[in-house]
């Protein structure tokens, strides 16, 4: 087991921003978590999915919702909680089953989501288990190795900002659980939060990808050492992950909204350097999803496809600006979303564009 300190916590939420791929939650809302918990003399220990006891209890703590989304000040009458979401609804399951959870594990790599599980296996004194169900930031729940493996997701908890909990005892498929979570974070200001997956570590060791957490942290070492030693990021994070960068030019357009608790839209670049006279577009689902060089598919999920500036900043979905100079650049798939069945459920063809995925790294 690790106490992970300040610099390396900063490190992995710097890390899952890269990997949240334009979703996964605010990075800035995710560090001042961390700094809140700090300044409460709250401790985050990490530890290995290998190193936990086999009968011990461990749940998923996230928000759900449409990035970008803004707050929703709720009926008149009712109080807003000053809590995070997940920890709401973690509070609710552990309530629910009578016993408290050994561990607490992130649902996604991305700066907000990933912060959310360490705070709240922070606040409730749970350790976190360096592992995750995505390896990056995804739009569905169902867009988890738990859904590949048949890990039923309830009982799953859900908790708005104004108290109202709920539990699903039971589910007819992901996709249900889904729609219900989705449903009820757009009727509370497009974010609720979550607590799903609640089970004893045998019955999920292999089917999660374990070390995501340790993994975040090299990206975001990578990314601070190269920002500190005046070294181009994007170089970094993809000698680092494994990636390569495949377009560098100006946001010449951009379109978004929300819809279905979603934050959907398209971004449109004008090469630079080496990429002049050439074009870029990018789909997303709340995550970076599909992209074309020239007008025809170029990279697509599970290969993560990412967005930075200059200056190293990663770029939210929502908050792409006309004009602003980027980089684009793919980071490899973790391997279970390359299998055949790991295609079917977070492929192209799940988006709804009949292409082979063809990886670029």
């Amino acid at each position: 087991m690790k106490t992970l300190n300040k610099q390396e916590l900063y490190d992995i939420l710097y890390g899952c921003a890269v990997l949240g791929t334009g979703g996964g939650g605010s990075l800035e809302k995710g560090l001042f978590l961390i700094d809140k918990a700090l300044a409460a003399g709250k401790s985050f220990r990490l530890e290995s999915l290998a190193a936990i006891p086999d009968d011990a209890l461990m749940g998923v703590p996230y928000g759900c919702g449409a990035t970008g989304a803004g707050e929703d000040k709720g009926p008149p009458g009712l109080t807003r909680l000053d809590e995070p979401l997940g920890v709401l609804a973690a509070r609710a399951m552990e309530a629910y089953q009578g016993k408290p959870f050994y561990a607490l594990m992130s649902t996604e790599l991305g700066g907000g989501n990933t912060a959310e599980a360490l705070y709240t296996a922070a606040v409730l004194d749970r350790v976190i288990a360096d592992a995750d169900p995505a390896g990056r930031s995804v739009p569905e729940l169902q867009h988890s190795t738990f859904f590949l493996h048949g890990v039923p997701i309830t009982p799953m908890a859900v908790a708005d900002a104004w108290g109202n909990t709920a539990i699903f005892t039971a589910a007819a498929s992901d996709e249900r659980a889904e729609a219900w979570a989705r449903a009820l974070a757009v009727a509370s200001g497009n974010s609720v939060g979550v607590l799903d997956h609640p089970a004893q570590v045998k019955n999920i060791r292999g089917k999660v990808i374990e070390g995501a957490i340790s993994y975040a942290l090299e990206i975001g070492k990578a990314l601070r050492e190269a920002k500190e030693q005046g070294l181009n990021p994007v170089d970094a994070v993809t000698a680092a992950g494994g990636g390569k960068t495949i377009f560098s030019g100006v946001v010449s357009a951009f379109e978004w909204e929300f819809s279905g608790g979603f934050t959907l839209g398209t971004v449109e670049l004008e090469g630079r350097g080496t990429h002049a006279g050439h074009t870029c577009t990018i789909w997303f689902k709340n995550e970076f999803l599909i992209s074309w060089l020239d007008g025809k598919i170029h990279a697509t999920a599970p290969e993560l496809i990412c967005l930075m500036d200059r200056a190293g900043n990663s770029i939210l979905t929502p908050f792409v600006e006309k004009g602003s100079e980027l980089t684009v650049f793919v980071l490899p798939a973790p391997k279970a979303w390359t299998t055949p069945r790991g295609l079917e459920v977070f492929g192209p063809k799940h988006f709804g564009y009949d292409v082979p995925f063809r990886p670029l790294c």
